[in-house]
């Protein structure tokens, strides 16, 4: 019996050595999406069983924009590996486009890509209907992808500076605490008919 267990950990250990090592990046662009970054590793998990990858590094950056590379820890730390050779891995594994980045410039995000591909690290977008295998279909959607993300990220921040200046219009204050001893009333707001006197 402990024999049995002996070879079938030495098949399971060959299998294993026989996998394509990968990296997940997982991003979360703020601190109130309770479960983003479990659902996003629960997706790249299925996506390498489904494709036999061994994930062996996690980078993650918490409630930080994909707006800039600024403050972004996990990916300049991926990148870094990257390019100084000390990737262990052979793929990184990220669940959309949106996750790499939401860069206003779409060639930032490329760039940033580009670089993995020069190191001989492919970036495989897991969520994607496309496989990002360097055709030229696959670069159309990515670009497609890239340029919707930016978008999205413009378009809410339009609407939510439209909220901010209807809530001072009203004047109310937008932003974080009231200031010391102060603090908002809820009103009922009862409308009456208009009279003649």
């Amino acid at each position: 019996m402990g024999t049995a267990l002996t070879v079938q950990n030495a098949r399971m250990l060959r299998r294993r050595e026989n996998e394509p090592r990968a990296a997940q990046y997982i991003r979360m662009s703020t601190d109130r999406q309770l479960y983003s970054i479990a659902n996003q590793m629960a997706l790249i998990a299925s996506y390498a069983a489904e494709h036999r990858l061994e994930i062996v590094r996690t980078y993650i950056d918490e409630g930080i924009s994909g707006l800039r590379i600024n403050n972004r820890k996990g990916l300049i730390d991926l990148l870094n590996d990257v390019q100084s050779g000390a990737a262990d891995f052979a793929s990184i594994l990220v669940r959309d486009v949106s996750r790499w980045g939401r860069f206003q410039d779409t060639d930032e995000s490329a760039y940033y890509e580009f670089i993995c591909k020069l190191a001989g690290v492919k970036v495989i977008y897991c969520a994607e209907i496309f496989e990002n295998d360097g055709s030229p279909m696959s670069g159309l959607w990515k670009s497609m992808k890239r340029l919707m993300a930016a978008e999205d990220s413009r378009d809410k921040s339009a609407k939510v500076f439209a909220g901010h200046c209807r809530i001072v219009g009203l004047g109310y204050r937008v932003g974080g605490r009231p200031g010391f001893a102060l603090r908002r009333e809820l009103a009922p707001v009862v409308w009456t008919a208009p009279r003649w006197i």
